[in-house]
């Protein structure tokens, strides 16, 4: 039996009441849904305050990241004052500020194989407010194998995806990625950068097809991605079907249970990494090496406009989307050490040139953060 409603939420939600297709009924059938929204950043801040306001009862959020400064211009969930707080308080706190009537629990920690059927396991939709693979096709799983809709989406710069996946009546996030890309080559958010309205439109869009499936109106977006482009303010829409040969909503899976998403992909869900076996120096050492005047040259292979704010003297600047293509412009006779911003792209830069003959490579451990943080302490790094 649907929930009632207290006359202070009948006031609250009249104008939901007033529409036939929601009405008293739809708007009890929102407070009797539970959604899990993994993720309290760019996405998950529309997301978090929409679904709040209009009445879902029972909501998690999943993040295990503190407020930071760099933040605010997109993630809207948190303000200056909850500045070094956790993501999770902080958005529950707003969350519950905008509507005292609803449910909300906080899970303060990586959404991970280990515990994703634990924490999952008391809500009806699994939306997607994330930024990395591993969690992505995590959530996907976890949601074929469950039986549940996944409401998936994406941003980079001026471009945004939506979509909902549902392996019951159509195509899985795998159908349409059946692998994720080579680790290091999608640059992330805190890489390539995001129009700051840009996750309140993708976001937005996501909680309408949450909330228009709980309440069974209008066409949800299972079996189409939706392409949205801030720049030209455009939208388009791509007709998905199933894989036939799809690795888990297939008719012969071989993707039974949830497994090691972080090896999957080749990247963690938190933290930086770079693959075994890919030969390293720390900064402190390069450090040393350069005040000692050893032939080291360098090699920055982040996007130009990231070296206008932070660069080291003498680097050679080759992003890493167009190393294969210069690699003439590289002596391979001499040492090269490899920076980005954090160590990721440079270590696959370094697998690249190791790949077409290069011996004497190797990678910044942490890259320019690194530098910043232990060498120079008065340098901005974006």
């Amino acid at each position: 039996m649907l929930p009632q409603l207290s006359q202070e939420e009948m006031i609250r939600y009249s104008r939901h009441l007033l529409i036939p297709e929601v009405g008293l009924t739809g708007q009890r059938k929102l407070k009797d849904a539970s959604v899990l929204l993994v993720g309290t950043g760019g996405l998950g801040s529309p997301l978090g305050l929409y679904l709040a306001a209009a009445g879902i009862g029972h909501i998690g959020i999943v993040d295990y990241d503190v407020v930071d400064c760099s933040n605010l211009q997109r993630q809207v969930i948190h303000d200056t004052s909850r500045v070094g707080k956790l993501k999770v308080e902080s958005a529950r706190q707003r969350m519950l500020d905008l509507n005292p009537h609803i449910q909300v629990d906080a899970y303060n920690e990586v959404f991970s194989a280990e515990n994703a059927e634990q924490i999952a396991g008391g809500y009806d939709i699994l939306v997607d407010g994330t930024d990395n693979f591993p969690t992505r096709y995590l959530i996907n799983d976890l949601c074929v194998l469950t039986g549940r809709p996944y409401v998936y989406g994406s941003i980079f710069r001026f471009e945004g995806q939506v979509s909902v996946f549902d392996a019951r009546s159509g195509p899985c996030y795998r159908c349409l990625f059946p692998e994720p890309p080579p680790p290091g080559s999608v640059p992330t958010c805190a890489e390539g950068g995001v129009f700051g309205v840009l996750p309140g439109t993708v976001g937005t869009l996501q909680g309408t097809e949450v909330i228009k499936i709980i309440l069974g109106i209008g066409e949800s977006l299972i079996g189409r991605l939706l392409l949205y482009d801030a720049l030209d303010l455009t939208f388009h829409t791509v007709q998905l079907r199933k894989n036939p040969n799809c690795k888990i909503c297939g008719p012969n899976p071989q993707v039974t249970h949830l497994i090691d998403y972080e090896q999957f992909c080749g990247v963690p869900t938190r933290g930086v990494h770079t693959p075994l076996g890919i030969p390293e120096i720390s900064v402190r050492e390069l450090a040393a090496r350069l005040d000692r005047g050893e032939a080291v040259h360098l090699l920055d292979v982040r996007e130009e406009l990231e070296g206008q704010f932070s660069q080291l003297t003498g680097a050679k600047v080759i992003p890493l989307a167009r190393l294969q293509t210069c690699l003439d412009e590289l002596d391979p006779s001499v040492e090269w050490v490899v920076f980005c911003r954090n160590g990721v792209r440079s270590a696959r830069a370094v697998e690249v040139l190791l790949q077409a003959g290069y011996s004497r490579i190797s990678n910044l451990h942490g890259g320019i953060l690194a530098w910043a943080e232990e060498i120079n302490p008065s340098m901005f790094v974006l």
